[in-house]
């Protein structure tokens, strides 16, 4: 993530990491952090991230829109309190069995996190505030490699790399109704059809696909083939 530094960007870290100073004047507080960003990531799933504002969210909580800046200063502090929320606690991964299965249900947790809030897939890319819980995540994939002998880089470079094809499927999957390979195989396969001669490798690749039922696997097979490199150049350290 790039270094960033705005009033914006300073008020929604004070505001995950719980360093803004409780309003001393006015009303007492009658609403809760997690009660707002509840509201609004309810707003995102139904309607999207676009439907959420400070008016939206207000109402549906009860109160006006002067009054909820109490709590949160803007759009940008909400949204960033909300994708925190959503992306919730970080999984306690069973360290036995070694980092590999440790780092694969983490990287399916993600998945399932992104599936369930599709709007986060957005929100968390980019210069931005960083929240505990999502912080809290990458710690999580940083310590499963803890004792392999990789570099801080190498293991930042593998943890990143997992998040970047976790998302990439996720995006896939938000974008179409079903499973998002069986969306590009039937796309594919349009466009081939009638035109076998000139792409004879996507020909014989789509009818192995509808011979063998091999589709549906990009989140699997990825996973696989980023953990098998991970897997290599951890032996090349061990010296095996």
């Amino acid at each position: 993530m790039d270094a960033v530094s705005s009033p914006d960007h300073d008020r929604a870290t004070a505001l995950l990491w719980g360093e803004r100073p409780a309003p001393t004047r006015g009303p007492r507080p009658t609403l809760t952090l997690d009660a707002i960003a509840q509201a609004a990531i309810a707003i995102a799933d139904a309607q999207g991230l676009a439907a959420v504002t400070m008016q939206h969210v207000a109402s549906a909580l009860g109160v006006t829109k002067m009054a909820l800046y109490r709590y949160v200063p803007g759009k940008v502090e909400l949204v960033a309190l909300m994708t925190d929320t959503a992306i919730g606690e970080p999984p306690r991964l069973d360290a036995v069995g070694g980092w590999r299965p440790r780092l694969e249900g983490w990287a399916r947790q993600l998945f399932d996190r992104f599936r369930q809030h599709p709007w986060t897939l957005g929100t968390t890319v980019g210069a931005r505030a960083l929240g505990p819980h999502e912080l809290g995540w990458m710690e999580q994939a940083v310590a499963a490699l803890s004792g392999t002998r990789l570099d801080g880089g190498e293991v930042l470079d593998v943890a990143v790399t997992l998040v970047g094809h976790v998302r990439s499927i996720a995006q896939q999957a938000a974008a179409t109704a079903g499973p998002p390979e069986a969306a590009m195989d039937a796309a594919l396969g349009a466009l081939v059809r009638g035109r076998e001669d000139r792409f004879p490798a996507l020909t014989a690749a789509l009818g192995s696909v509808a011979a063998h039922g091999t589709q549906d696997q990009a989140l699997d097979v990825g996973l696989r083939l980023i953990l098998d490199g991970a897997d290599l150049l951890i032996s090349t350290r061990s010296g095996g």
